[in-house]
């Protein structure tokens, strides 16, 4: 038997890039997957998803959301708070609409989607509860002052998360990753930029899928509050 039959999981930020790739690695243990997102089109999709259109940011769209979920599939026992957004620019060239777009979608939604599903998952008493945050959730990095700032304030709500659920059955990890190759590469072209990793050197989305299943199909008495995984490959200097 796969590892996640009959488990219900729901991930966020699943239309793309590391979503997408954690959604298909537990559809491919068999679990149901709930993919949501704000360009996805509510309804059955392929391959056995089932997408929900929803704005992470509106706290009365994300309230509904559970609702919704409660109602038509049952509690998750895995929500992937993946949803996020990434900027790369010097401090003084960040506005202050910049440093708020980085916390509505890096912060605030992965707040409203721990408001709307722990107190399900704690009424349950079981499920996992995973973050992916970033190495800029623990690290410092030129041109990320935004970027940061919304990270290790993520990192922040989940390690008090962490301590409010401990006990209840739930499990809350984050999971840190390193530069991962995907779209958000493309205006930035680190390939020909100093002190960046090559792309080629760069995880893949898989990689964090498969950290997101490692973490998720522990034994129940394991729990995994912080995985961080990153690239071999060093930056460019030139």
């Amino acid at each position: 038997m796969s590892r996640l039959a009959r488990c219900l999981a729901l991930v966020t930020g699943a239309s793309r890039g590391i979503g997408a790739a954690i959604a298909e690695c537990l559809a491919g243990e068999d679990a149901q997957v709930l993919r949501v997102s704000r360009s996805l089109k509510s309804g059955s999709a392929a391959a056995g998803f089932h997408d929900l259109q929803c704005d992470l940011t509106e706290p009365e769209q994300v309230r509904q959301l559970a609702v919704t979920v409660r109602e038509s599939f049952g509690v998750p026992d895995i929500v992937v708070s993946n949803a996020g957004a990434f900027l790369l620019r010097p401090l003084e060239s960040t506005t202050a609409d910049d440093l708020e777009g980085q916390l509505g979608v890096n912060l605030r939604a992965s707040f409203f989607v721990a408001q709307a599903f722990l107190p399900l998952m704690r009424q349950a008493a079981r499920g996992s509860f995973i973050t992916i945050g970033s190495v800029a959730d623990h690290h410092g990095l030129p041109g990320n002052s935004a970027y940061a700032a919304s990270k290790y304030a993520l990192r922040g709500l989940h390690e008090t998360l962490l301590e409010e659920y401990r006990g209840s059955g739930v499990r809350l990890s984050l999971i840190s990753p390193g530069a991962t190759d995907t779209s958000m590469w493309d205006p930035i072209d680190p390939d020909r930029r100093e002190g960046f990793i090559p792309r080629a050197g760069m995880l893949r989305p898989r990689d964090v899928a498969e950290a997101v299943l490692f973490v998720a199909t522990r034994p129940t008495h394991v729990h995994i509050d912080w995985l961080r995984i990153g690239p071999t490959a060093k930056p460019s200097h030139g």
